[in-house]
């Protein structure tokens, strides 16, 4: 976590926000799981196993996929890539899944999204056993988080809550905006945002959490960031939070990602939030790229993990 000096236009320095860097992190993070597989193999057990499935020629879903099976490499995880045509019906894809399931050898299931629109992408999610729904999407996993109970968390939202522990924001009795609703990102945020730090799942955050979205109307969705000590925004809107919309000092986490052409003709990856202008305002924030992107690889990772242990665990009580 990085900060640096300010010059505007008349020529007085001040502090900008402190960079949460989310590459760097995610390779602590990795480092530290590196070494956990490395002892867990140690003792007898096999690697931790991953199966990442995409079903038609997306561009971006195989670059994703390429970055899951490599971070998985560097951490010990066995993965591999089940690769099928955008023909495949769903009935064929659950039975796929179905086998995965069954496979002893398997400890965690991806599915990578979107699917094609034949396909019903809550069917698929659901027909992963919750045991190795490394993605958290399954409705028992989903279910589990509601009352704060352990469970697998979706990637993602697990990555916005580890960078708020590991870069010690406070949140206890804070303010906190959560921009975004979809089920995967912005509803599981804003559970662990809200719920009690005491709760079985060791997740809870115990802010004060308010939950805006897209269409928000634009005068509310100023007021709330405005009293917020913590804005996460996951919407995909390109530079939807601005400056006048952040209270100095108030911690920004940037989840979103679009790619925009400039003003040069030149294609760019940017986020929710206005980054050049909110960083001479917020006290800390995450870039994109190099944020949370990075550190959702890296809780995927450990989610797999997670799955393997818990596995051996099933398998130990029922011998």
């Amino acid at each position: 976590m990085r900060s640096h000096t300010f010059i505007d236009s008349l020529g007085t320095a001040s502090i900008m926000a402190k960079i949460l860097d989310g590459k760097a992190l995610a390779k602590e993070i990795k480092d530290e799981l590196k070494i956990q597989i490395e002892n867990w193999t140690k003792h007898g057990h096999r690697a931790p196993s991953l199966s990442c499935i995409i079903v038609g020629d997306d561009p971006a879903s195989h670059t994703y996929v390429r970055n899951k099976i490599q971070a998985a490499k560097d951490v010990g995880i066995d993965a591999k890539t089940l690769l099928y045509e955008e023909t495949l019906s769903e009935v064929e894809l659950i039975e796929k899944i179905k086998a995965l399931n069954d496979d002893a050898d398997i400890d965690g299931i991806l599915i990578q999204l979107p699917l094609p629109e034949s396909i019903s992408e809550r069917n698929v999610c659901n027909a992963v056993a919750p045991e190795k729904d490394v993605d958290g999407f399954h409705i028992i996993n989903v279910g589990q988080l509601s009352l704060d109970m352990p469970t697998i968390v979706p990637a993602t939202a697990l990555a916005v809550i580890e960078m708020l522990k590991r870069f010690k924001v406070p949140t206890f009795g804070r303010n906190a905006v959560v921009v975004g609703r979809s089920k995967n990102v912005g509803m599981p945020i804003a559970m662990m945002l809200h719920s009690d730090m005491k709760h079985d799942s060791g997740l809870g955050m115990d802010a004060t959490v308010t939950i805006c979205h897209r269409y928000t109307p634009k005068e509310k969705l100023e007021y709330f960031c405005r009293n917020a000590d913590i804005i996460i925004s996951a919407t995909g809107v390109a530079k939807l939070i601005k400056a006048d919309m952040v209270k100095p000092g108030a911690t920004v986490i940037d989840v979103g990602i679009t790619r925009i052409t400039d003003d040069n003709g030149k294609t760019k990856l940017v986020g929710d939030v206005d980054y050049d202008e909110v960083s001479k305002i917020a006290g800390a924030i995450t870039p994109v790229p190099g944020g949370v992107g990075p550190m959702t690889v890296a809780m995927l990772m450990q989610n797999t993990f997670q799955a393997a242990q818990k596995l051996r665990d099933i398998d130990s009580q029922m011998q």
